[in-house]
Parts: structure tokens; C-alpha cells; sequence
């Protein structure tokens, strides 16, 4: 047998790992997004990044339903759809505000955990620019490097609100309901609740 022959060989085979088939057995499914081929057993779709985890998709299977993100947005609630709706709680606790108390709003599970996790956030920051103002008191005492030192933790500290809250903003005007670590948990408990 020729040796080249067998080396081709290696690393082919049918989805059952026998080395009898070619690299053309293995099963493909398409994603219901983007209409990408894949592998069957494929996490993510290749083509758009979509978790193909999901039991709506055939031919996957469903690995840890806790890890799965929930519903998308879909609806209208008021006079907004719910990813409008989400996305504007995020301007300022105001809207948030709003959305809690005014009726649609207040109902509708996804505008409602936007809106709490939105004042936790608010919060947070709060919290971070206490912290910091005291520890700037301190730290001028220090001649040259105090002040260079609260400037850049001041500048390290805005810039990483600014992505988060632009990350925010963009998860929930694409309809998910992306949660913030140990926020998210927070704000989901209240959300269920009607």
C-alpha cells in the first residue's frame, strides 16, 4: 500500500471517528441566520458567530441550559419595541426611572431588568467616584506622582464605564438581555418578578 495513501487518511472520517469514511460523511447542518454550512456538532455558526446550542436548531444538542441566553426582544411594549425600549433605559437613570414606574413599561420583563440593572450600574459608578475623590485626598498629599496617579486612575476608570455602558446600550437594542457579572444576577431577580 502506498504510504502517501495512508497519511490522507488520517484525520478523516465519518462522525462515528471510524477511518473508513472521507472528510465528506460528516454530517452538515445550515444556520438558520445566516444560512452558513457547518459541521453538525458545531457551537457557533462559523459564518455569523450564533450559538447553534439552542434545542430549536436541529441536530444540536442542548450542553447547559443555564448558560443559554434568554428570549430575544421581539415585541412592542407602549409605543416602543422592547429593544428600543431596553436601549433607552440606559440613558441616564431617568429613563430607567420612568420605565419602572409607568405601566407598559414597568409589565414588560425585558424593559424592566434593563431599567434595574441600569440603576445598579448607576450605583456602582456612584460608588467608584466616592471611592476614588477619597483616595484623591490622599493621594495629592503625595507631590508629583499623587496627582498623576488619581488622573489616571480617573481616565482608566471613565473609559471602562464608557464601553460598558456602550456595550449595554448595543446588547439591548439587539434584543438580548446581556447581564453584567454579579449586576445582571441582581437585576434579574426583580425582573422576573411582576
Amino acid at each position: 500500500m502506498d504510504e502517501s495513501r495512508d497519511e490522507t487518511r488520517i484525520g478523516t472520517g465519518d462522525a462515528t471517528g471510524d477511518a473508513k469514511g472521507d472528510a465528506k460523511s460528516v454530517p452538515l447542518t445550515s444556520c438558520p441566520d445566516c444560512a452558513a454550512q457547518m459541521p453538525a456538532t458545531a457551537a457557533y455558526c462559523p459564518g455569523c458567530g450564533q450559538s447553534m446550542l439552542s434545542p430549536s436548531v436541529p441536530g444540536t444538542l442542548e450542553l447547559d441550559p443555564p448558560a443559554q441566553t434568554e428570549a430575544r426582544a421581539q415585541g412592542r411594549v407602549g409605543a416602543l419595541p422592547e429593544n428600543i425600549a431596553g436601549a433607552l433605559a440606559y440613558f441616564t437613570f431617568v429613563p430607567a426611572v420612568v420605565f419602572l414606574v409607568l405601566a407598559p413599561y414597568s409589565k414588560n420583563r425585558f424593559v424592566r431588568f434593563h431599567s434595574i440593572q441600569c440603576l445598579l450600574l448607576w450605583g456602582v459608578c456612584a460608588a467608584f467616584a466616592i471611592a476614588l475623590k477619597l483616595a484623591s485626598v490622599v493621594l495629592f498629599i503625595i507631590p508629583l506622582l499623587g496627582p498623576l496617579l488619581v488622573w489616571l486612575v480617573s481616565t482608566v476608570v471613565a473609559l471602562a464605564a464608557v464601553v460598558i455602558w456602550v456595550v449595554l446600550v448595543v446588547k439591548a437594542f439587539q434584543g438580548e438581555m446581556f447581564k453584567l457579572p454579579l449586576l445582571g444576577d441582581f437585576a434579574a431577580q426583580p425582573a422576573g418578578d411582576i
